[in-house]
């Protein structure tokens, strides 16, 4: 067995038994706070779909399908034809203009970057990696390697069996790939491995001296006006190019119409058309029989027609025929290219689709267009549900689309009457929870474990309601989580995970079990993402709770990405010497990772005497009065020297949703202070 097997194994074993600290990687806090002072640069021209030969009403009927369907979880979704958006429309609570995770859709991106690398006469197609990489493998072991090509990396044939499980088994990525073992005869196989594209970010480092990022900023990002973005790193520096990238719908656009302009952009060939030309044309068959892989893209089922495909839905599709480039971003329960979303969209552009040049303006349907496209991005629409306010964005909404499953059979309708909301947010309004010891954070094990930022675990829970405003604070470790709570419509809000700050939309809805017990159901969205984190809490008359957790996409893929990698553990002498004295099969390690993804955890009313009085929270707050140093006694205990101050900082205003219990001494300095409850 690989070591990334085992530490893959040994990372789960961790997340069962409840233990934080989980991977063997090091982690560091890089995701920057969204920049919305950014001034963004050569948007598109907007036009009627008619005025570019396509009507409104196939993409009101496209909208409905994608909406409607239950495999799919749209957020954001463009169209442009000759140069101009025809369609945009931004799912609840996911608002226009915010940047969105990529996963493998920048994959394509890397591709561009050895293209101009190769073009630049900096790197061939034909090289090997390990004569570009000499200082990482031993002679020895390079005498009896096969030859790994530049272009085996870009075509996924590399065959090498170091693939994206290694990530959580060390710092070293790189080396790791090279001396890993290779399967088969490089060039020959098509195996799907995201670190491939990795290796080619690596390279672009080697022969550069600079990042992936900062290659492609003046020759790619910059003259394409796309100014927000951001790109992780791995623990050694190099950009992970195969994910990890945050990137805008309409800049996500340019790239797919910079291929349709053959690589030029306001007269700058920015990528070479031979380029263009060989990294698109079908260069083999893939494993799952779709329409063949270029150069770091996929193939389409329209004849000449490519895509940056990203899993879970983030797509740039490209017909050329028909000049004409799609966008999605979603939170799909599916992987990659053969899904029902993009089957859906091939539905409405089939094979012997032909937009004409133009059509009659149709003021009606585009009329009706754009009220659905205002009913889905204001939650109207299959009662979604609006905005309670934004600090961070206008009018950002949440939406509740289809019914958990799991639960539903036991709460019953939603309680509707705001008097009964106002009598229960009253009610719990001040209580504090103990929550069992596990490991359940605020974050999905989807963010966790891309970030590779895991979870402290939740230790309490608590309430507050304040002139109307309901609000549920999570402790976790040191940091408190104070998300306001919309009924109706989602309150918007940010998580701080270990210096990361996130954007969040909560949506809360009160309801009754069958036995009459009643419950907070609460949806949490990261919007910067593609995963949610839903919660319902049960209210027992023992003035205990119950919370049940889960997340989307869910468990079946999470599990299914777990079989991949634990189907070789059993019976394993590493792995049962990894498991000690834990009796643990592989079938129940799927069972109790199942009880991980969606726990089940019970609380206690916290008592008064269990308070810590010494630590009280005071967190800055717009308009609040600056007093003087001389003015805490009044307020602290005469034996507190510390003052605790939030870490979250981002525009337009600090996050009052996060308190990072940062100490700092209270000599000689006066601040905007206000109470937390």
């Amino acid at each position: 067995m690989a070591k990334e097997q085992i530490a893959v194994a040994e990372l789960v074993l961790n997340m069962i038994l409840g233990k934080t600290g989980g991977t063997r990687v090091d982690y560091f806090p890089q995701k920057p706070d969204f920049p919305f002072d950014a001034v963004y640069e050569q948007a598109f021209v907007r036009a009627t779909p008619e005025s570019q030969g396509i009507s409104s009403d196939l993409f009101a009927a496209l909208l409905r399908e994608l909406d409607a369907s239950k495999d799919t979880e749209m957020h954001h979704f463009m169209a442009l034809r000759h140069g101009k958006v025809i369609c945009e429309c931004n799912f609840a609570p996911y608002p226009k203009g915010m940047w969105h995770i990529t996963h493998s859709m920048c994959k394509s991106i890397t591709g561009m970057a050895i293209g101009m690398l190769i073009e630049e006469e900096k790197l061939k197609l034909d090289e090997n990696i390990y004569d570009i990489f000499p200082d990482h493998i031993n002679a020895f072991s390079k005498i009896f390697r096969p030859v790994i090509t530049v272009e085996n990396l870009l075509t996924m044939t590399s065959g090498v069996t170091f693939n994206e499980s290694g990530i959580v088994s060390g710092n070293d990525w790189l080396g790791s790939f090279l001396n890993a073992s290779v399967n088969g005869k490089p060039g020959t196989e098509f195996q799907y491995n995201s670190l491939n594209t990795y290796v080619l970010s690596a390279i672009v480092t080697k022969r550069t001296g600079e990042t992936l990022t900062e290659y492609l900023t003046p020759r790619l990002f910059g003259p394409l006006g796309i100014t927000k973005y951001y790109w992780e790193t791995c623990p050694k520096g190099i950009t992970k190019g195969g994910w990890g990238l945050f990137l805008c719908a309409e800049d996500m656009a340019k790239l797919g119409q910079l291929y349709l302009q053959r690589g030029k952009w306001n007269g700058q060939q920015l990528v070479s058309e031979y380029w263009i030309e060989i990294s698109t044309a079908r260069h083999l068959k893939t494993q799952n029989d779709t329409y063949g892989y270029g150069y770091q893209l996929w193939m389409e089922q329209r004849p000449g027609s490519f895509e940056y495909n990203g899993m879970l839905g983030q797509n740039v599709i490209i017909y050329p025929d028909m000049d004409m480039v799609l966008v999605t971003n979603a939170g799909n329960k599916e992987m990659f290219q053969d899904c029902i979303m993009l089957n859906i969209i091939r539905k409405y552009f089939p094979v012997n689709y032909h937009p004409a040049d133009v059509l009659p303006e149709n003021p009606l349907s585009y009329s009706l267009l754009k009220r659905l496209c205002g009913e889905l991005e204001n939650g109207e629409n299959n009662n979604r549900s609006t905005s309670l306010r934004g600090r961070w964005k206008r009018n950002v909404v949440s939406r509740r689309k289809h019914s958990d499953k799991k639960y539903s059979y036991r709460i019953s309708a939603a309680v509707d009457r705001p008097s009964d909301h106002h009598s229960f947010m009253q009610a719990v309004s001040g209580r504090t929870y103990v929550m069992e010891q596990q490991n359940i954070g605020i974050a999905p094990l989807f963010v966790q474990v891309f970030h590779n930022n895991m979870t402290d675990g939740i230790s309490e829970i608590s309430f507050t309601y304040d002139a109307g405003n309901f609000c549920v604070s999570f402790t976790e470790g040191e940091v408190i989580h104070k998300l306001p709570v919309g009924f109706g419509r989602a309150a918007d809000g940010c998580v701080d995970l270990h210096g990361e700050h996130y954007l969040v939309a909560t949506l809360g809805e009160f309801a009754k079990d069958e036995n009459d017990i009643p419950v907070l159901k609460l949806e949490v969205t990261f919007i910067e993402e593609c995963v949610k984190r839903k919660a319902h809490i049960f209210f027992h008359e023992d003035n205990g709770i119950e919370i049940r957790w889960n997340e989307t996409p869910g468990k079946k893929m999470i599990l299914a990405g777990l079989s991949s990698i634990t189907e070789e553990l059993s019976g394993n002498f590493l792995y049962n010497s990894l498991l000690g004295d834990h009796n643990i099969t592989t079938e129940l390690l799927h069972r109790l990772m199942k009880q991980t993804i969606e726990p089940s955890v019970r609380g206690y009313l916290k008592r008064p005497e269990e308070t810590d009085n010494r630590l009280i929270p005071i967190l800055f707050k717009q308009g609040s009065s600056v007093i003087s140093p001389s003015f805490f006694s009044l307020l602290l205990p005469p034996s507190i020297s510390t003052l605790w101050v939030p870490a979250c900082k981002r525009n337009p205003s600090p996050c009052p949703t996060s308190i990072h219990r940062t100490p700092i001494p209270l000599t000689g300095i006066g601040i905007k202070i206000t109470r937390l409850k």
